[in-house]
């Protein structure tokens, strides 16, 4: 099992240096042998607001590391062209001197569309054939039918490793097997036991599609490890709690148009009467539960000892690498210092060295 370290911060509460976490959380990962470093792309909205741009956060992790990859998890393809894509990511990749990675989403939240908003209706059709619109670029052939549009500077790889991200979808992970392409996931909308179903459908579409190899398949989970189960909870309640109620603060102002809500009269519309409801009638609800799952067998908290099982689980589902959230609101003295235990339990769960993560990513 590889471990790598996955950032989605809410920055809301944030205060000073703000990517201190991130790039210090780099350091160490580089130095001690973890897989990769995980920045997403989100916006306008505090929950994942320190990444609008995930070259921008991986090309300083590349220039404060050496061996460790340098993802992103992940690029909503639908809001690019995908040879601007594959121009930054090629920049990424000479910058770090070929470890760049990615992973490719269509996004689902409307307001995101604000950067294309003709390609939200078939952004999954558009993410899954710029797949393939990617690795040619990457190999320096031109675009479509344009003979003098191909990238600049060539990238260091030779192939560019791509993942899809799926929260759950079967037919996502079907399709990349097909394509050829791993997987980025998480237990947001599926079980330990779906996962596992998701993942075998997965391999089988990668075995039929004549490639060598059996793919990639990334799942995140959130992280804090610490001396016991009990100080660690102590540490993660309110944080924790704050970053769902967040998560689910951007779930609900997704669900209605963006601009324009109230009525004439100024009284609330609709859709903000339907989201006020929600917040006081299931919202303190759906957290708790989302709260204990996460802490009791759905993330790693507490001790190594009190996370084997869950890795164990995790491998039983057929997973290949896990990606470690650390920042979820915990200070970054304490999220820091338990990056020591993350190293610890690398070594009891068959976590790789450094020169094992580079070859592994590029299977």
């Amino acid at each position: 099992m590889d471990f790598s370290l996955f950032y989605f911060a809410d920055d809301g509460e944030a205060e000073g240096d703000r990517y201190r976490l991130l790039m210090e959380g780099a350091r160490f990962a580089d130095e001690h042998g973890l897989t990769a470093v995980w920045t997403p792309e989100r916006h306008f909205h505090r929950f994942g607001g320190l990444f609008p741009n995930p070259s921008v956060t991986a090309a300083a992790v590349a220039a404060v590391t050496s061996r460790v990859q340098v993802r992103a998890g992940s690029v909503v393809l639908p809001l690019h062209h995908p040879v601007r894509v594959a121009e930054e990511w090629a920049v990424v990749d000479n910058l770090s001197h070929g470890r760049a990675g990615v992973a490719l989403a269509s996004g689902w939240n409307p307001r995101d569309f604000l950067f294309g908003p003709d390609a939200y209706a078939d952004r999954r059709e558009r993410t899954v054939a710029a797949v393939e619109t990617l690795r040619r670029l990457w190999r320096g052939e031109p675009f479509d039918a344009e003979p003098e549009c191909r990238i600049y500077p060539p990238p260091v790889q030779a192939e560019i490793p791509l993942w899809l991200t799926s929260s759950g979808n079967p037919g996502t992970f079907e399709t990349a097997g097909r394509v050829g392409a791993g997987v980025l996931t998480n237990l947001l909308t599926q079980s330990m036991e779906t996962l596992a179903e998701n993942v075998a459908a997965y391999r089988r579409a990668y075995a039929g599609s004549g490639r060598d190899g059996r793919g990639h398949v990334v799942l995140m989970l959130h992280t804090c490890l610490g001396e016991d189960r009990e100080s660690v909870e102590r540490l993660v309640r309110e944080p924790l709690r704050r970053y769902l109620m967040s998560a689910l603060d951007l779930n609900l102002r997704s669900a209605g148009p963006s601009a324009g809500e109230g009525t004439a009269a100024g009284r609330p519309s609709a859709q903000e009467r339907a989201r006020a409801w929600a917040r006081t009638t299931f919202a303190p609800a759906a957290v708790d539960a989302a709260y204990r799952r996460y802490l009791t067998s759905d993330g790693l908290f507490g001790a190594v000892s009190d996370v084997l099982p869950v890795v164990e689980r995790v491998r039983e589902a057929g997973v290949d690498e896990i990606a470690c959230l650390i920042d979820f609101g915990v200070p970054a003295d304490a999220a820091l210092s338990g990056l020591a235990r993350l190293d610890e339990l690398c070594a009891v769960a068959g976590g790789s060295t450094a020169q094992r993560s580079v070859e592994g990513s590029r299977r």
